[in-house]
């Protein structure tokens, strides 16, 4: 189980290692949704998003414990150079493996980290079995993506710091994550419940990689029917672990097209000024898509990376 103290000591763990985010508010974005809108920055965090929170929680007990001399982890980006700063922060080798069509931004970052790279499929059972080899000749840890209680309990302190912040006097009515295997949205799920438990979590998904939904709604882990998304961060599926945190602590998962994120992307561009990834926009994307549903109410909204490639930018 994943307590309060749990979230707490992760906290404390990490906190030498990264920045407390900023949250922003923006009068124009605000005046659109119809809402007040607490955006938190982990566009800003060390490695460029959230993932460097749970990376880092995990890697640290790895170290602390000993429980092996290398690391190992499968991703698309982020969780990839999470893992790898983690255990360049504690002198671990690092053996990451990454699907070929993975953005080569986001690869060119695990590199620099000191991390080995491996490149695979573009399928979990690919990137499973590069894991499953890269165990068998190194004899690394595996850091999973998200179905990992360590990663979960680092991925809270960002709502935590969110509440923290600019919940406490008055509290939010909502707090908004996107959500591909659930584990940020889990943490986020799991602390709003400790610290705020009026609040209600919402997620949003890319109707291209709509699996989270489906299992939400089932109660069983489910594949999406197809994936074609421009949110490259959000096709993994989720975990009997993350879906059982959600289905306890989540409200609803309400999903979007490519062109609604991509319209509340260029959206913080160009009001906000600052750099996100795709998906990273689909909470905003949420919010517009539903004005009824988001009207007058206090939102905050995790911002989760901007580790985007500029030689592809979809407007």
């Amino acid at each position: 189980m994943i307590s309060l103290d749990t979230i707490q000591q992760a906290h404390d763990r990490i906190r030498p290692h990264i920045h407390r985010t900023a949250v922003l508010t923006n009068r124009t974005i605000n005046e659109k949704a119809n809402a007040s809108l607490y955006f938190k920055c982990e566009n800003f965090q060390k490695i460029g998003a959230f993932k460097a929170r749970g990376g880092l929680n995990a890697v640290l007990q790895v170290a602390a414990n000993r429980e092996g001399t290398a690391i190992t982890t499968h991703s698309s980006g982020n969780h990839a150079q999470a893992v790898a700063f983690a255990a360049r922060q504690v002198g671990m080798p690092a053996y990451i493996v990454m699907p070929r069509t993975a953005p080569e931004v986001k690869k060119a970052a695990v590199r620099g980290y000191g991390a080995e790279v491996i490149e695979c499929e573009p399928t979990l059972e690919a990137r499973e079995a590069g894991v499953r080899a890269v165990i068998e000749r190194t004899g690394a840890v595996l850091v999973h993506p998200f179905d990992d209680d360590r990663v979960i309990a680092g991925q809270a302190t960002s709502a935590k710091e969110l509440i923290e912040d600019f919940g406490q006097e008055s509290g939010f009515d909502l707090i908004l994550a996107p959500v591909g295997g659930g584990g940020l949205l889990s943490g986020t799920a799991l602390i709003t419940h400790y610290l705020s438990p009026a609040t209600r979590v919402i997620a949003g998904e890319p109707a291209g990689a709509a699996d989270a939904i489906l299992s939400f709604r089932s109660g069983r882990v489910e594949k999406a029917p197809f994936i074609d998304t421009i949110a490259d961060g959000l096709m993994t599926s989720l975990s009997d672990r993350t879906l059982g945190i959600i289905r306890t602590h989540v409200t609803d998962i309400l999903t979007v097209s490519d062109e609604e994120i991509i319209a509340a992307m260029r959206l913080i561009w160009e009001r906000m000024k600052i750099i996100i990834e795709p998906s990273c926009a689909v909470p905003l994307a949420v919010v517009l898509k539903h004005p009824d549903q988001f009207a007058n109410q206090k939102i905050g909204i995790i911002l989760t990376g901007g580790n985007v490639d500029l030689g592809k930018l979809p407007f």
